[in-house]
């Protein structure tokens, strides 16, 4: 059974997040992806602990941030700064379909690795630069780190508690949902890109901007700003345009409650005692319930807290009324669907060790993904420019004598 992207050869020139994000989509899928890293230092996220340990209990450079971004990759150490290896990777380029960067713009000329640099080589070649800002503009030479862009794109914005109230400040995501959702978008456009040149034999320059995916994720809020011109802000845990559907607090935790329509506050309603509340002209109806949504909070609220929560939860279940738990990280591997699903992934690593990982969420039912473990740093140097490139043992000693590998 062959997998999508079977035959496809990838250059990654990537670092951190939004870059290795989507290349590891495109190794998942069966693409032959070529990590490049620096000799000795690797990938940024490579000091960045917790760190996997070998089969002797020896800590080593494999993070969790690299294991969790470069699944299924060839790691070849190479200092494109030397004029040597900047040649090596070029030669590489050409021999691969697709090539992937996020430098900051502009900054490949120098070693002859950008799009017209390497579209001379092969004229087909899908290139794709991820930065934070595009590639021009005024602030296309900044810095871009994914808690910047939240702040900047207008995310953190909506996220907090409502001003006067505790802990009112815009909040960020733990994740960094921003490269996240830059690295999705490149995928996504890597994989269209793919297409075309399937069927045109043209291949073409993707520019992926962490500012772009950014904005486009302020979804709804942006359009009914643009609509009305009335700035959104923080709301905390409440949905604006359903109530109740916000967290309440039982007697030993917290619960989602979500009662979005008539049937299902009739539901909520009963199961907590309260149906009085329904002959309540102000909350016969969604619209209602929000415009009044305080007063609402504070019954609902008073008749959950006497719940606990595994109860209250059970409960609501059975009476279909959505709602679910806040769990944290142990919980969630506990969580039997999570088990069913098998979202938690041993794989063999080359450290003598499993390493933990993390399902791919794309699923295919004809050509499904194959996960392997990400690579020690320099794991393949060797292997694939000797298959690639067609290196000797003595031009390899020689390039590492000389620093490049």
């Amino acid at each position: 059974m062959s997998a999508i992207l079977q035959g496809i050869k990838v250059l990654d020139l990537t670092r951190v997040v939004a870059g290795p994000w989507a290349t590891q989509n495109l190794a998942d899928m069966g693409a032959t992806v070529y990590k490049i890293e620096k000799p000795g230092d690797g990938d940024d996220t490579r000091k960045m602990g917790p760190f996997l340990t070998d089969a002797q209990g020896r800590t080593s450079n494999d993070s969790a941030f690299y294991l969790c971004c470069n699944r299924g990759k060839q790691s070849i150490t190479v200092d494109i700064s030397r004029p040597e290896g900047a040649e090596l990777v070029r030669r590489l380029a050409a021999r691969c379909d697709v090539v992937v960067e996020n430098y900051k713009a502009g900054s490949l000329r120098k070693y002859g690795l950008d799009y017209d640099a390497i579209r001379a080589l092969r004229p087909d070649i899908i290139y794709c630069s991820v930065t934070g800002f595009g590639p021009d503009g005024p602030y296309a030479a900044r810095p871009a780190y994914d808690f910047i862009l939240q702040g900047m794109a207008g995310l953190m914005s909506t996220c907090g508690q409502p001003d006067g109230s505790a802990g009112a400040e815009p909040m960020r995501t733990s994740i960094p949902i921003t490269d996240i959702l830059t690295g999705l978008n490149a995928s996504v456009a890597l994989m269209g890109a793919l297409y075309h040149r399937l069927a045109t034999g043209e291949g073409q320059y993707i520019d992926a901007a962490m500012l772009d995916a950014s904005v486009a994720a302020n979804g709804h809020l942006g359009l009914g700003y643009l609509m009305t011109g009335k700035v959104p802000g923080r709301a905390g845990n409440t949905n604006p345009v359903a109530a109740p559907s916000e967290v309440f607090a039982c007697l030993d935790g917290h619960l989602i409650v979500a009662a979005g329509n008539n049937g299902q506050f009739a539901a909520l309603c009963k199961v907590l005692g309260c149906a009085e509340l329904l002959d309540d002209e102000r909350f016969r109806e969604n619209t209602g319930r929000v415009a009044n949504r305080a007063a609402l909070r504070d019954r609902i609220g008073a008749c959950v807290a006497g719940w606990h929560a595994a109860e209250l939860l059970s409960t609501l279940e059975r009476a279909f009324v959505p709602c679910g738990p806040i769990n944290a990280l142990d919980a969630v591997f506990a969580d039997p669907q999570v088990r069913h699903r098998d979202l938690l992934l041993k794989l063999p690593h080359g450290r003598g060790v499993d390493a933990p990982s993390l399902r791919s969420p794309l699923r295919f039912s004809a050509t499904p993904v194959e996960m392997r473990a990400p690579p020690m740093l320099g794991e393949h140097t060797e292997a694939a420019l000797r298959a690639e490139l067609g290196l000797g043992d003595a031009e390899l000693a020689g390039l590492r004598e000389r620093g490049v590998l």
